[in-house]
């Protein structure tokens, strides 16, 4: 029985003999799924979640996470951990990708970048390792979740044969369906908004990204190569600024 938790300051036990926490949630609250085999690890994650105002969903694997993403169409988002029995984070997120392109946070205990850009490889929005602070987490929740929530204000865009519909969060090319991730989908349109204009990596990541990023450019360069080859022959009018950062040039 997958593990449903909305936290709050009731308690049930279930015919299994689960705790089960619930309150009732209004119904404008975003839903987080947070999967962990590590108790302690959701407990943290979900406390500064429900703090920021998030409802909040628990699995301890990914069996567990797949069951309680099918059965809940409303996700908003996923924090999902790599190393857990019986199904891991990758192939949750292999999985999830076949379907959906809610965002992904992938957690993980390891610093190998190449586990880092097999995340962004498999559409994974943002990658954190542990130990992390609770309080970035939750800001690059809110960063993700702002600019996934408010797309469905915006019109679509129109270059070169590229319609882009943030809407219905569909990319066209000559009239064929492409599928982005959901970060590739944010980088491709923030290059339609600022077409012609040179932007350096910094900025890209500043407004792409939505907070202060530590790491280095491979992050941008990984998800403008990915996006380039999904986009075909479309893919060269992102030019790369050497030195700099990229344009595109219609």
């Amino acid at each position: 029985m997958p593990r449903i938790n909305y936290s709050g300051n009731s308690d049930r036990e279930d015919d299994e003999g689960l705790r089960v926490g619930f309150v009732e949630e209004s119904m404008d609250k975003l839903k987080i799924l947070v999967v962990d085999d590590e108790d302690r690890m959701r407990k943290l994650v979900r406390d500064f979640l429900v703090k920021a105002g998030y409802a909040v969903l628990e699995a301890a694997d990914g069996s567990e996470a797949m069951e309680i993403i099918y059965a809940n169409k409303d996700i908003s988002l996923l924090i999902l951990d790599v190393m857990m029995p019986r199904m891991d984070g990758w192939e949750v997120c292999r999985e999830v990708r076949s379907f959906s392109q809610m965002p992904i946070i992938m957690l993980t205990a390891r610093g190998d970048e190449r586990d880092e850009l097999l995340g962004f490889e498999l559409g994974v929005d943002e990658y954190i390792s542990k130990p992390f602070s609770p309080k970035i987490l939750v800001a690059r929740v809110e960063a993700i979740l702002r600019r996934s929530q408010g797309l469905a204000e915006e019109a679509k865009l129109e270059i070169g044969g590229i319609v882009l519909d943030k809407a219905a969060h569909v990319v066209t090319i000559d009239g064929q369906p492409v599928e982005l991730s959901y970060k590739e989908f944010e980088l491709l349109a923030y290059f339609m908004e600022n077409k012609g204009i040179a932007l350096s990596r910094e900025k890209i990541l500043n407004s792409v990204w939505n907070y202060d990023y530590f790491g280095d450019a491979r992050t941008i360069d990984t998800h403008v190569k990915k996006l380039r080859s999904k986009m075909g022959e479309k893919g060269e009018l992102i030019k790369t600024i050497w030195g700099m950062g990229y344009k595109l040039e219609v």
